[in-house]
């Protein structure tokens, strides 16, 4: 069977069993979407979706002649922006998984549940708009374009790099997709995440940020699920988690590589399902909040290890953003010191309004492995010890000196992990080895700073 509209349409249906082909098409015209393209013999999909320039595929995982799985590794080569949904039996759903791997946005298990079926494709449309919207806006590099500069009002940005992330928030804010931060330690991913949730429509409920480093797995349930009085000893009334508290609105998952595999499988089930059982409860909760999960590791290494799920994490990238470090964006470096500037001479009452020559050279020089916490910090410090009215190097010389008085050595030739490496001991050295402390003024989990110390020793070459 082939079938083709007259009227252009974004969708083409492929299974070998016509009566799916023609209930799908009753399903999805019926919720008043355009009719699909239907196709019963694979071997045609590729020559089809060259010629119609279709928006998304619902391909059946198995089929004569050709595979599911082939067609789609061969639609995503050829025609990598095409959206496709993966159709399969209950004991495929291995398969499903391993197909959102190859890049499909989904997958429906059959017999499809109608609304499902409609919500999916709903959302996979939305999301080819939204990809062809960031994909200009890639191109787009300028402040003077944003919708609503206002909303981005308390991130310093002027470097063109920023206005490329600042973009693609106002693409993705409105929509209600999970979202993915990426980007090193002090780089403001929060602060994204904040104002992703002030732009969407989900602003006027509640925003609920989560270090997931912070959690083992004896509080994780309890705090993310909540309890009924007397589930447990002490269990005195009953208390909403993290999810009911947002509800509404949007959960942070801040750190979401540092939560233990073994509960990772519990929050892809809420995912999933989109409901919770309280401890000690035997009643489903629907939950209706949007989820950011950040991370400052990477992911796909995290995968390809075993230390985090690849399925979780195809739930929670429906839109991924990645925030560069600043030393790859220099022009923010003078803005966002001179805010420093501002923001902690206020605080000590002092009336420094500048900086010295001298020290913007040097700051636009130093490589900030802690990136924009670690400049903050390095001005909040050399406010403390300046007398004069301009802030100068001599104030803040511990903290921007590169090290070059040591025989033999260049910081430009450090590796990042060896920088990295030296500012974390430095501020181990700053507050008396109390790693509570440093975790904090780095901006990390104490968790991945004890696992960060830990590859440190494991690296070090015995004698």
């Amino acid at each position: 069977m082939e079938s083709i509209p007259v009227k252009k349409t974004p969708l083409l249906i492929v299974d070998d069993d016509v009566g799916a082909l023609l209930s799908i098409k009753a399903t999805l015209v019926g919720s008043g979407m355009p009719e699909p393209a239907l196709v019963s013999d694979g071997r045609r999909v590729i020559e089809l979706a060259r010629k119609h320039s279709f928006q998304l595929v619902l391909l059946d995982l198995m089929m004569p002649h050709v595979s599911g799985m082939d067609l789609l590794k061969q639609l995503k080569e050829e025609l990598p922006n095409v959206e496709c949904v993966i159709v399969t039996a209950v004991d495929e759903v291995d398969s499903a998984v391993q197909a959102m791997r190859f890049g499909a946005y989904d997958y429906l298990v059959k017999p499809l549940n109608a609304e499902k079926l409609i919500i999916v494709t709903q959302r996979a449309l939305e999301r080819y708009n939204l990809r062809q919207g960031l994909a200009l806006f890639e191109r787009s590099q300028s402040f003077s374009d944003l919708k609503d500069p206002s909303a981005f009002q308390d991130m310093v940005a002027e470097d063109e790099a920023m206005a490329r992330v600042f973009h693609q928030v106002e693409a993705g804010a409105p929509t209600d997709y999970n979202l993915m931060i990426t980007g090193e330690s002090g780089t403001g991913k929060e602060m994204l995440a904040r104002i992703v949730h002030n732009l969407s429509g989900r602003s006027n409920s509640p925003f609920v940020a989560v270090n997931m480093a912070a959690f083992s797995k004896t509080l994780f349930e309890d705090e993310f699920f909540g309890h009924t009085k007397g589930a447990y000893t002490g269990a005195q009334s009953e208390r909403k988690g993290f999810f009911e508290t947002a509800r509404g609105g949007t959960i942070f998952l801040d750190e979401i590589t540092e939560l233990e595999s073994g509960l990772q499988g519990k929050l892809l089930r809420v995912i999933q399902e989109r409901e919770l059982y309280r401890l000690g409860s035997t009643t489903a909760r629907d939950i209706d909040v949007r989820i950011i999960a950040a991370s400052n590791r990477d992911i796909q290494e995290e995968i390809k290890t075993g230390r985090f799920r690849s399925d979780l994490f195809y739930r929670l990238n429906i839109l991924h953003m990645n925030v560069p470090p600043l030393r790859q964006r220099k022009k923010d470096i003078l803005p966002l010191a001179l805010h420093f500037l501002r923001v902690h001479a206020a605080k000590t009452k002092k009336e420094i309004d500048s900086l010295e020559p001298e020290l913007i050279a040097r700051l636009l020089e130093h490589p900030f492995p802690g990136n924009v916490r670690e400049l903050e910090n390095m001005i909040a410090s050399a406010v403390l010890l300046e007398s004069e009215k301009t802030l100068r190097l001599s104030s803040a010389a511990d903290l921007v000196m590169q090290e070059r008085s040591s025989p033999g050595f260049e910081e430009n030739l450090l590796t990042l992990e060896e920088m990295e490496k030296r500012h974390i001991s430095r501020i181990l050295d700053s507050v008396g080895g109390n790693r509570t402390q440093a975790a904090k003024i780095l901006g990390i989990g104490l968790r991945t700073l004890q696992r960060k110390l830990k590859e440190y020793d494991d690296s070090t070459p015995s004698n």
